[in-house]
Parts: C-alpha cells; structure tokens; sequence
C-alpha cells in the first residue's frame, strides 16, 4: 500500500520539487544586489517629463553645464562636482508640505556617506528670487547641511527650469521659466561620474531613499571594477 501511494504521489512531489526550485530562483534574484544600474536617456524616461526637444535622443544625455549660487554665495558650477556621485533635487525654503521630508530624506543619504568625497548632493530652489543666500544660509543651518557635501543653491529661475526640464527630467508640467511658471517634484535624481542620470526615487519615501542609498553603493563599486 505504502509503494501504490508513492508512485501515485510521485508526479506530484516532482511538480512540488520543481516548484520550489522556481521559488528559490525568483526569491533570489528579487533579493540579489544589481551589477550595474541603466544609463537614462530622453527616450528611456516617461515623455511626459520630457521637453518635446529631446523625445528624439536616445544615447550619450548629459546634464547640462550649470552656473549657480550656493548657500554661502560660491558659484557652484559642474567643476565642483567633477568625478562625484551625486543626487539632485528641487525645493524651496517655504515648501510646507513634501520639501521638508524630502531635505530630511537627503539629510539621510548625506549621513550614510557622510565620509565618501566623492558622493555629493545637489538642490535647486524653484523660487531663487525669494531664496536668497542669506534665507539659504539660515536653512542649511537649520537642517544641518554640511558646506562642501551638499549645496543648496539659487540662481537664475530660467536657468534652473531648463535644467529640471532639459536635463533631469524632474517635473512633468511644462513652462518656459517665467514669472509665472512653479515647478513641484518630489524626485531625486541619481548622477554618475560621467553627468548621466542612474535613477528616479521618490524622495519622500523611505523605502525608495533606501533603494537610493543601495544603488549610489552599486555605482561605487561599479567604478571599483574599472
């Protein structure tokens, strides 16, 4: 009796066999760290965070070159983040609602690499005419900012939307810059050494900041390897 129920329950615990095989392998590779992150070009990103001008690029995107004021009045420019990792981001100082998770998000990333040189962070205010350094200044102190680690920065308001437009990819209204125009996005941008953007991430999420801090790992040791 015992051998008929065996061969009766064979097929079934081969189905049964093969199925957990199939489990450890996804679990597995759901669980196993990325070799590498993707490189996001205009055609890779939603079009809707797109300008129409760059639908048709679909290799060697770069962030722009940019010239801007930082909390202690230094022009910060693409030279001061020369063979840095970075994380960008747009806020304002007055934002009552997802800037100040979103600073504190960064204040996270700013502490897990707090001893890296080569890890950076990079915020934009998209009202520059009432961010002045002075209210800059006082805001880095406030949040604890650490001067040379990560810049909050002001500047021309044109400048600024063209590069959360043109070269991020950051919002999904658009506008030409103007008096009228506010931008409001709560994505962090992850950029590599070369000015190309490696990740989207909500940053006001904690599980996607952790997902962020995993990948700026990833990178690291992606430039190990090379």
């Amino acid at each position: 009796m015992n051998l008929n129920f065996f061969k009766k329950s064979f097929p079934l615990l081969i189905v049964m066999a093969v199925f957990s095989v199939f489990m450890v392998f996804v679990i597995y590779s759901i669980l196993k760290p990325k070799d590498t992150l993707p490189v996001y070009n205009p055609a890779d990103v939603n079009p809707r965070l797109v300008d129409k001008s760059l639908f048709h690029v679909t290799n060697d995107h770069k962030i722009a070159d940019f010239s801007l004021i930082n909390q202690n009045g230094k022009t910060i420019t693409q030279k001061d983040y020369e063979d840095k990792i970075y994380v960008a981001d747009f806020f304002f100082t007055t934002c009552p609602t997802i800037c100040p998770i979103m600073t504190n998000n960064m204040a996270k990333v700013q502490q897990e690499f707090l001893k890296d040189a080569t890890i950076m962070m990079l915020s934009h205010s998209v009202t520059p005419l009432m961010d002045s350094v002075p209210v800059l200044r006082a805001y880095a102190d406030h949040k604890n900012i650490i001067d040379g680690k990560w810049n909050v920065t002001t500047g021309d308001k044109k400048h600024i939307y063209d590069l959360a437009r043109k070269s991020y990819f950051a919002v999904v209204d658009e506008g030409d810059g103007g008096d009228q125009d506010f931008i409001h996005t709560e994505n962090f941008i992850l950029v590599d050494k070369k000015r190309q953007i490696r990740g989207y991430y909500d940053g006001t999420n904690n599980d996607e900041i952790k997902q962020l801090i995993l990948d700026i790992k990833v990178l690291q040791d992606e430039y190990k390897k090379k």
